[in-house]
């Protein structure tokens, strides 16, 4: 089924505010031109013509809250490194408010992409995991942001920055938020409480299985759903649309019919998008036909993208 569209005041939008928690990454792309074989090996010379700095992990997720008009602040760890100033001056740029602890010991998460005629050759990634100390300092200031913001948003990649997951939901929870979790892993029970988890397909078969049929798909998220003791689960199906699986039942809205370009990052939009509507008023199941409009807008984009208020209620 196809439910008609809301419209949301842009005044209302920009009241609207969301604490973005997670795993904080810095996106390099260099692009370039690709002319011949390596006499070396058989792999494509790429001879590098421009680079590119983007916002990365549970960055782009703040990013695209604010890009919506709304305020997001983000609280993440990063390393003392390069890569940790030049993500400290993208976010400034963007009007996001940074709470970023530091850590000597860690080396900020960096996904390099090589391009070449407008494709992705390869993908470079450098990581470690975070120290624990630095976490549990974390937990402290996530207690303290907690007030002014109606909605927390946990973005995970399974990269170490949401070790204390669990207690920050309670706590969220106990203090009447809206809880919005993009999941990893095959271990869901760490998100019991949570308001919503938004996992895509594949996450979500790692977790229940595969399904054969709508019937066996709405029993098992429901089953999951209640295990957990959440009010939804939000089910992200690419070229499928999405479903939501709530008290209520289910509700289903189709793909928005595009081109396709580029999934990556269309997950940060989505929940981005949810979190930002239900900061500004907006029930889940109103939210999340505009969220899935969302996601059409920037899979025609390349890389990590945002959608603009305009683009959004265009």
């Amino acid at each position: 089924m196809n439910t008609p569209l809301l419209s949301v005041p842009q005044a209302q939008l920009q009241q609207a505010s969301v604490l973005v928690v997670g795993d904080v990454m810095l996106d390099r792309y260099w692009y370039g031109a690709v002319d011949r074989i390596s006499p070396e090996a058989p792999v494509p010379v790429v001879r590098i013509t421009r680079e590119e700095n983007r916002l990365g992990g549970c960055a782009n997720v703040a990013y695209n809250v604010v890009s919506l008009g709304a305020q997001a602040s983000l609280l993440s760890v990063v390393g003392d490194d390069d890569a940790s100033h030049l993500l400290e001056d993208l976010v400034a740029k963007t009007g996001i408010a940074p709470h970023l602890g530091r850590d000597a010991q860690l080396k900020t998460t960096v996904k390099l992409r090589i391009i070449g005629r407008q494709q992705q050759l390869l993908r470079v990634d450098f990581e470690n995991t975070p120290q624990n100390e630095v976490l549990a300092s974390q937990t402290d200031q996530f207690m303290s942001l907690l007030d002014s913001h109606p909605v927390v948003l946990f973005s995970d990649y399974g990269k170490g920055g949401l070790a204390h997951v669990t207690q920050m939901i309670t706590a969220a929870r106990a203090a009447g938020k809206v809880v919005l979790i993009d999941p990893k892993g095959s271990d869901y029970s760490r998100y019991s409480g949570a308001t919503c988890i938004t996992p895509n397909r594949a996450e979500l078969e790692q977790v229940i299985g595969k399904w054969t049929s709508e019937a066996e798909l709405n029993l098992k998220a429901h089953a999951l759903r209640e295990t957990l003791q959440l009010d939804a689960l939000l089910l992200t199906r690419s070229e499928e649309g999405m479903t939501l699986f709530d008290a209520q039942g289910e509700l289903h809205v189709s793909a928005q019919a595009r081109e396709v370009f580029d999934v990556t990052g269309a997950g940060d939009t989505v929940i981005a998008t949810l979190a930002t509507l239900v900061a500004a008023g907006l029930s889940l199941r109103d939210a999340m036909p505009l969220a899935n409009k969302a996601g059409g807008v920037v899979v025609g984009k390349f890389g990590t993208a945002t959608v603009s208020y305009q683009e959004l209620f265009a």
